[in-house]
């Protein structure tokens, strides 16, 4: 399983077309969001097969690219992980500076806190993983 770029040694994983970062595609919603961009679907479809297993670190990176080239710069992303395993505290230094490096930021820059679901529903049995993110992103205005 990959969670932020840092890959868990489990008998169990996420499915998806890439690697199933749950963090790093909540993450890259983020950012083109807050740029009014299309969704991560629509810029690297799961129809694609050259996407197929692909690291969302590299996604992170396009999505990165992307927004410097419509002007924007990030100021912070801010994320969290629902999940009742794995356990990621132990990883968090890791997974902050892989994402932040990704995204072409300082680790200062990334906020990431994870969380479990206390047992209740498909995240609380341990079926299933949330992520969540936001991001504040500027673009510079041109002096008048």
């Amino acid at each position: 399983m990959v969670l932020g770029g840092i890959t868990f040694d489990v008998p169990y994983g996420l499915e998806g077309h890439s690697d199933a970062d749950a963090l790093t595609h909540a993450i890259c919603d983020a950012l083109l969001g807050a740029a009014g961009l299309p969704d991560i679907g629509h810029h690297f479809p799961n129809t694609d097969p050259k996407l197929a297993g692909v690291d969302s670190q590299i996604l992170l990176q396009q999505v990165a690219q992307k927004l410097s080239e419509h002007g924007w710069s990030i100021d912070n992303i801010d994320a969290t992980l629902v999940a009742e395993k794995p356990k990621i505290m132990p990883q968090l230094a890791a997974i902050k500076s892989r994402l932040a490096a990704s995204a072409g930021i300082e680790v200062e820059q990334l906020g990431l806190k994870a969380t479990t679901n206390e047992g209740a529903g498909s995240l609380g049995r341990g079926e299933a993983i949330a992520a969540h993110a936001v991001a504040l992103i500027h673009r510079e205005t041109p002096a008048l």
